[in-house]
């Protein structure tokens, strides 16, 4: 009678898969890790600077207030500006976060011992991804058309 034990199935799986771990497999995994951690560095760099610019244009504005109908302007002025960066950058950080899942998914099918049965989970996977991207993006878009509504209507006393 054959049993099988979970400590020979975790040694027959490490010992099937040794021929597949080379020093070339491991140097293109380290750089797609690399790669995708300097595109997100990039983007944080990239955002960190526009909001500072921002900042500082806010800054440079409130220096010229001199009347608190202006300042009220100066105030909306840049609430506008930060809810436009913070749109432009959740869209940026949803498109590289669907991206990097694509590459890591065609990565995925491309060790795969079986890539053409793999193919149609890829590509569910990929439109799974696709799916929340728009949905996201959709909704970040809504957002912000119901914030400028808002900043649109005035109250009334």
């Amino acid at each position: 009678m054959f049993t099988n034990n979970p400590f020979e199935s975790i040694t027959k799986t490490l010992m099937s898969g040794t021929s597949k771990l080379t020093p070339d497999a491991a140097q293109d995994a380290a750089k797609l890790m690399m790669d995708n951690l300097r595109m997100w560095g990039d983007l944080a760099q990239a955002q960190a600077q526009a909001l500072q610019t921002s900042a500082m244009e806010t800054v440079e504005d409130i220096k010229a207030v001199r009347e608190p109908q202006a300042a009220f302007e100066t105030f909306k002025s840049s609430a506008q500006r930060v809810m436009a960066l913070s749109t432009k950058h959740l869209q940026e950080v949803t498109e590289l976060s669907v991206e990097q899942f694509n590459a890591g998914v065609d990565l995925l099918q491309e060790r795969h011992p079986a890539p053409d049965a793999f193919a149609p989970i890829a590509k569910g996977m990929k439109v799974a991804a696709s799916a929340v991207e728009s949905a996201v993006l959709s909704a970040i878009k809504t957002g912000a058309s119901a914030t400028e509504s808002v900043q649109g209507k005035k109250k009334s006393r």
